[in-house]
C-alpha cells in the first residue's frame, strides 16, 4: 500500500500498470471538486476503474468484478455514487483500514489484505 498525498499519480494507468506487476494494486483518489476515483489493477492490467464526477460507469478488463461488493453501497450503473461509498468498497473487497495518526505520528496509515478466494 502507499499512500499518495497532493497527487494523482496512483490513477495514472501506466503507473498503476508497472506497480501491479506479479501482484495487486489499488489507487483511491480524493479531490476537492469533490470526486473521488478509484482503480484495481492485477499484474499490470487496469480490472476496475471508476471516479464519481459521473454516474458510475467502472472500465477496465473485467469491469464488475467487484460487484459482489459494488452494488451493496449503491456503486450500480448509472447511479451516483454516496460520499463515501469509494472507500467503503476498498474496505469492504480489500479490508483496507484507514486509522487517525497516532502518538508521535504524523501520517494517517492503513493495512490491506488479499481479497478472498
Amino acid at each position: 500500500m502507499a499512500w499518495e498525498q497532493g497527487g494523482r499519480h496512483g490513477l495514472d494507468e501506466r503507473i498503476l500498470r508497472a506497480v501491479s506487476r506479479g501482484t495487486e494494486a489499488v489507487a483511491l483518489h480524493y479531490n476537492e471538486k469533490p470526486m473521488h476515483g478509484f482503480r484495481y489493477a492485477v499484474d499490470g492490467d487496469v480490472v476496475v476503474g471508476f471516479d464519481t464526477l459521473r454516474p458510475v460507469a467502472p472500465t477496465g478488463l473485467d469491469p464488475w468484478r467487484l460487484g459482489p461488493y459494488m452494488r451493496p453501497l449503491g456503486l450500480t450503473a448509472g447511479q451516483a455514487a454516496g460520499p463515501h461509498a469509494v472507500l467503503a468498497l476498498a474496505e469492504n473487497a480489500f479490508g483496507l483500514r484507514v486509522t487517525p495518526a497516532g502518538d508521535g505520528e504524523r501520517r494517517w496509515g492503513g493495512s490491506l489484505r488479499p481479497l478472498p478466494a
